[in-house]
C-alpha cells in the first residue's frame, strides 16, 4: 500500500516539475535565503495574482509591475524577525542555528514550485523517489504558510505523504521568555502566551497600529481599552453587530436564515406572550390566563356569570317576586270565591293546579342568578318547562271541555257522558304532564346539565355556565311545549263563539302569541349573542311566558271578582247561556 502511494506521489510530483521547473527560475533570491543548521520553509504571497480572463493554463510570473502584496510582505518580515530572535537568543537553542528560505507564492504555479523546492533533497535540486517515505529527509525542516485554504490545501496535499509539519513534534515543551513575555504552548501546539490586541490604522501615508488592549494566559483575563476604539461610523457609535434590530416587546423571533441574529419580528398571537428567556418562541398561557396580541405576559381571566347584586338581576328578581306574590294572592282569591261562577267557569279546582304550576315555573328562575351550582342546572329549565306543560295542559283541556259541552253535549251525547264519567279533563291532564316529566328525567339522566367553565367564547372571560342549552333534551322539552301551545291557541280560537262569560279566545289567543314572542325573540337572541346575560334573557323569556299565561287566564277573572261583582252572579251567567242558545237557534 505505501508503495502505491509512492507511486502515485512519485507520478504527481514528477507532472509538478514539468511544468513548475520549466517555467520558474530556480535560483532563489538572496534576500529570501539564510544558511543555518536547520532550514524552515516560509510560502508568502509577496505579490498579487492575475486577475484576467485566462482561456488555456498559463504561468503567472510574480514579478510584474504594480502587484506588489503589502500583507504578504508583511508576514515575510515577521518571519525573519522570529528566526534572528531565536538566533540571537542563548537560552532558546544553543548552539544551533535556524535557516529559512523564503518563497513567493503569488500563483497556483507559483506555489506548486515552492512546495517542490521544499521537498528537494539538499544539494541537488532533485526529488527521489523511495519505497518507505518515513526515511525521506528533504533539507527543510518545516513549513511555515502559505495563507490561503485553497493553497494551503495544495501544499498539505504534496507534503503530508512526506511527513513534512506547519509545527515541530516536541513544540509542546517550549517555554522560553521573549521581550518579558512567557511563550509557550498546549500539547495541541496552540501558543498560551500573552497578547496585545491592535487596531490597523490605514488613514496615513504609512501603517500604524494602536494598542487597544491585551491577554493573558495566566491568569486569564481580557482587557480593552474601549476608548482607544476608532470605529467608522459618525460621531465613532459603535455599528450594531446583529443582521436585525431588537424586536419590540411581545414580538418573537422568527430566524430567517442560518444565524439567530438575522430573524423577522413576528408579534405573538393573542393567548400567548413572550418569555424573556426565550426570545425565538411565544409560549401559550394557562387555561385560567389571557394575553392579547404582542404580549410580555399573561394576565389571569375574569370570571362571569350573572351575579343577584347587578341592576339588571335586581329588576328581574323583582319582577319575579311580584309574579310569585300575584299567582299566590290570586290563588287566595279564588280560594275565598270558590263557589262563584267566575272560579267555577274557569275550572274550579283546576285553577289551583294551573296557579301551582305557574309559581313552579316561576320559582326556578331564580336558578338563573349567582354561580351556576349541579342542584340550579339541573332543576332550573326542567323544573320550567314542567310547569310550563302543566299550565298549558289545563288550558287546553278547560278549552276543550267549554267546547264539548257547548258544542257536542247534544249532538255527540255518548262522547260526551264518557268524557264526563271517566274524567277526561283530568286524565288529559295526567297523560301531557307525565309524558314531559319522561322527557324531563330522560333529560337530566341522559344528557345530564352541570356546571362548566367556557373558555373558547371570550379570551379574556371564564364563562361559569349550565350546558342544559346544548343538549338534545333541552330541545324537545321546548318543542313539546311549543306543540302544546298550538294546541291550546286551537281549542281556544274553537270556542271564539261561546257565550261571553265563558268566551276567552282573545285573551288566550293574545297570552300564546306573546309566548311564542317571547322564546322567538330568547333564540334569535341566543343565535348572535352568548355573553354574560344571556341567562338574563333566559329568564326574561321564561319570566314573560309565565306573566303572559297568568295575565290572559286569571287576570280578567280576578278583575270580575273584585271590580264587577255584578258580573260574578249566576243570573249573569244564565242570563248570557240563554243569549247564546237563542243565537245558535236562529242560526
Amino acid at each position: 500500500m505505501l508503495l502505491c502511494t509512492a507511486c502515485l506521489v512519485g507520478l504527481q510530483l514528477l507532472i509538478s516539475c514539468c511544468w513548475a521547473f520549466a517555467c520558474h527560475s530556480t535560483k532563489p533570491s538572496p534576500d529570501f535565503t539564510l544558511p543555518g543548521d536547520y532550514l524552515l520553509a516560509g510560502l508568502f504571497p509577496l505579490h498579487s495574482g492575475c486577475l484576467q480572463v485566462r482561456h488555456r493554463p498559463e504561468v503567472t510570473l510574480c514579478d510584474r509591475p504594480g502587484s506588489f502584496n503589502e500583507h504578504g510582505y508583511h508576514l515575510f518580515q515577521a518571519m525573519r524577525l522570529g528566526v534572528e530572535e531565536i538566533n540571537n537568543s542563548t537560552a532558546l537553542l544553543p548552539n544551533v542555528t535556524l535557516g529559512y528560505q523564503l518563497y513567493d507564492v503569488c500563483s497556483d504555479s507559483a506555489n506548486v514550485y515552492a512546495t517542490l523546492r521544499v521537498l528537494s533533497l539538499p544539494g541537488p535540486r532533485h526529488i527521489e523517489l523511495q519505497g518507505d517515505l518515513l526515511h525521506y529527509s528533504p533539507k527543510v525542516l518545516a513549513v511555515i504558510g502559505p495563507d490561503t485554504t485553497n493553497r494551503a490545501a495544495t501544499t498539505a496535499a504534496l507534503l503530508s505523504p512526506f511527513l513534512m509539519p506547519l509545527l515541530l513534534e516536541q513544540i509542546h515543551k517550549v517555554n522560553f521568555l521573549l521581550h518579558e513575555d512567557t511563550v509557550m504552548f498546549n500539547d495541541n501546539g496552540d501558543p498560551l502566551s500573552s497578547y496585545n490586541i491592535i487596531a490597523w490604522d490605514w488613514s496615513g501615508p504609512k501603517w500604524t497600529f494602536t494598542v487597544l488592549g491585551s491577554s493573558t494566559w495566566y491568569p486569564v483575563q481580557l482587557d480593552i481599552n474601549e476608548t482607544k476604539i476608532q470605529w467608522h461610523g459618525k460621531d465613532n457609535q459603535v455599528p450594531n453587530s446583529v443582521c436585525s434590530s431588537d424586536c419590540l416587546e411581545g414580538h418573537q423571533r422568527v430566524v430567517t436564515g442560518f444565524h439567530h441574529c438575522c430573524f423577522e419580528c413576528v408579534p405573538c398571537g393573542a393567548g400567548t406572550f413572550l418569555n424573556k428567556s426565550d426570545l425565538y418562541r411565544c409560549q401559550p398561557c394557562g387555561k385560567e390566563e389571557w394575553a392579547p396580541e404582542g404580549s410580555q405576559t399573561c394576565f389571569p381571566r375574569t370570571v362571569v356569570f350573572l351575579a343577584c347584586q347587578e341592576h339588571t338581576s335586581w329588576v328581574l328578581l323583582a319582577a319575579n317576586t311580584l309574579l310569585l306574590l300575584l299567582l299566590l294572592g290570586t290563588a287566595g282569591l279564588f280560594a275565598w270565591h270558590l263557589d262563584t261562577p267566575v272560579v267555577r267557569s274557569a275550572g274550579g279546582r283546576l285553577c289551583f293546579l294551573m296557579l301551582g304550576s305557574l309559581a313552579a315555573g316561576s320559582s326556578s328562575l331564580y336558578g338563573f342568578f349567582g354561580e351556576p351550582t349541579r342542584p340550579a342546572c339541573l332543576l332550573r329549565q326542567a323544573l320550567f318547562a314542567l310547569g310550563f306543560t302543566i299550565f298549558l295542559s289545563c288550558l287546553t283541556v278547560r278549552s276543550f271541555q267549554l267546547i264539548i259541552i257547548f258544542k257536542f253535549s247534544t249532538k255527540a251525547p255518548t262522547f260526551y257522558h264518557a268524557w264526563v264519567q271517566n274524567h277526561g279533563a283530568g286524565l288529559f291532564v295526567m297523560i301531557i304532564s307525565a309524558s314531559q316529566l319522561l322527557i324531563c328525567l330522560t333529560w337530566l339522566v341522559v344528557w345530564t346539565p352541570l356546571p362548566t367553565r367556557e373558555y373558547q367564547r371570550f379570551p379574556h372571560l371564564v364563562m361559569l355556565e349550565c350546558t342544559e342549552a346544548n343538549s338534545l333534551g333541552f330541545i324537545l322539552a321546548f318543542v313539546y311545549n311549543g306543540l302544546l301551545s298550538i294546541s291550546a291557541f286551537a281549542c281556544s280560537y274553537l270556542g271564539k263563539d261561546l257565550p261571553e262569560n265563558y268566551n276567552e279566545a282573545k285573551c288566550v289567543t293574545f297570552s300564546l302569541l306573546f309566548n311564542f314572542m317571547s322564546w322567538i325573540a330568547f333564540f334569535t337572541t341566543a343565535s348572535i349573542y352568548d355573553g354574560k346575560y344571556l341567562p338574563a334573557v333566559n329568564m326574561l323569556a321564561g319570566l314573560s311566558s309565565l306573566s303572559s299565561g297568568f295575565g290572559g287566564y286569571f287576570l280578567p277573572k280576578c278583575y270580575v271578582i273584585l271590580c264587577r261583582p255584578d258580573l260574578n252572579s249566576t243570573e249573569h251567567f244564565q242570563a248570557s247561556i240563554q243569549d247564546y242558545t237563542r243565537h245558535r237557534g236562529s242560526t
